[in-house]
């Protein structure tokens, strides 16, 4: 079984990994294309910076909340029926987006649509963990997070040509854009059935040997459905990593939900236009997670692989809007993206070290629900900030603290774990 690892790992790749960033990829798409539908549904709806802000946020109030009852539902009914069923839900939700007339439907949708797709990311590294060797953690885990730039970088031109199209019917090109984004959801969450296995022992394109190598050999090591200990989240190390999780989620969805309005505030791009700019950030981003956690994952080295690139961004995005609309502006969110991908990829690998198997569903869980905590309230601030101040300057500066205080909480992460492990 010498060569099963490597076997296996492009198996896994291939059957599993790629599908899964599929779905996240969709999840990604219908969760910030509002960001390029406030190009014009703020002006039909009469939404203010504020009241987008924190519809654009709130959808994280469903998605905390939705978190620990969907992934309890997934050890309880398998992988395939609970991905289908949470695609179902949220390809509706995203489709009656295009229906909405005032800001109340707006929070409500965002909400469910939010609830719907909680459990995803937790969920699929729970899945996965039950597939990948502890020498891959980092790139397994990571693989799947490529879906949100990748989303972005082909969501953000696809929404920007969909808000620049005549639209049927005499919809709004806004009403039209979420509409034709959510389609794709609700076909391919009747295929996810047939295709993902529950657990390693009914996946077919695995033969005996591999299984009985990965029931050893596995970050994860029971079958999904088990008695989960709580007690982990009595640890600190587990709760300090959930805030590292929320400063670095800080700076991405701060991002996410704003930059298209910034570049349109700094120049006179088209829809279109502005979703191609907006996109070559994210494109760093997937280069930085690619190489992030590789690198982590070949070196064995967890803590400075966060750290840096964390520091590296709070300085790229504070010169990014230092800059303006100009060369250097462009390579600063380049250099911005890149470091923001290199942390997020080589994240998960560091306090899933921590987990057993009994414990790995609720301390997953629990950090997810804290850094996602950062989509309720950053986009919000923002918004806050930016009416206070009348412009985008003061809010980077918040953006960038957070990514500094993450630098810090990894530091601190490394001295109280080598501590930990030697006791």
């Amino acid at each position: 079984m010498a060569s099963a690892p490597s076997t296996m790992a492009s198996k896994l790749r291939w059957r599993l990994i790629v599908p899964t960033i599929l779905f996240m990829l969709l999840s990604s798409i219908d969760r910030v294309n509002v960001s390029f539908a406030a190009l014009r549904m703020n002006a039909d709806l009469g939404f203010s910076p504020s009241q987008y802000g924190f519809g654009a946020g709130i959808l994280f109030l469903g998605f905390l909340a939705g978190q620990y009852p969907s992934v309890l539902l997934l050890q309880r009914i398998g992988f395939s029926r609970w991905l289908a069923g949470c695609a179902l839900l949220w390809g509706a939700c995203a489709a009656a987006m295009a229906f909405i007339d005032n800001h109340i439907e707006f929070y409500v949708l965002r909400v469910l649509l939010g609830f719907a797709e909680g459990g995803l990311a937790p969920g699929i590294v729970l899945y996965l963990s039950q597939f990948a060797t502890e020498r891959e953690r980092a790139t397994t885990f990571a693989m799947p997070m490529l879906a949100i730039p990748i989303s972005i970088v082909i969501g953000g031109p696809l929404s920007g040509l969909l808000l620049g199209m005549d639209p049927p019917f005499g919809l709004a090109s806004w009403r039209w854009m979420f509409l034709g984004e959510a389609l794709p959801t609700l076909v391919f969450a009747i295929l996810a059935l047939l295709w993902f296995p529950d657990t390693p022992a009914r996946a077919k394109w695995l033969s005996e040997d591999e299984k009985a190598w990965l029931s050893t050999n596995a970050a994860n090591r029971q079958e999904t459905a088990r008695k989960n200990d709580w007690r982990v989240l009595r640890r600190p190390l587990v709760w300090a990593s959930a805030l590292l999780w929320f400063c670095l989620l800080a700076g991405s969805y701060g991002i996410i939900f704003w930059l298209p309005q910034m570049v349109k505030a700094m120049t006179s791009l088209t829809p279109l236009e502005i979703g191609l700019v907006n996109a070559l950030p994210w494109a760093a981003n997937a280069v930085g997670i690619y190489f992030g956690a590789t690198s982590s994952d070949r070196t064995g080295e967890r803590f400075w692989h966060v750290a840096i690139p964390a520091a590296a961004m709070a300085v790229a995005i504070v010169t990014a809007a230092a800059a303006g609309a100009s060369v250097l502006g462009l390579i600063a969110l380049l250099v911005a993206g890149l470091s923001l991908g290199a942390a997020q990829g080589a994240f998960w690998a560091l306090p899933t070290r921590m987990f057993t198997p009994a414990t790995f569903a609720v301390g997953a869980v629990a950090i997810n629900i804290t850094g996602s905590s950062g989509g309720l309230i950053v986009p919000w601030l923002v918004g806050r900030i930016r009416e206070a101040s009348g412009g985008f300057w003061a809010p980077t500066v918040m953006l960038a603290g957070f990514l500094l205080t993450a630098a810090a909480i990894v530091l601190v992460l490394r001295a109280f774990s080598g501590r930990e492990e030697a006791a």
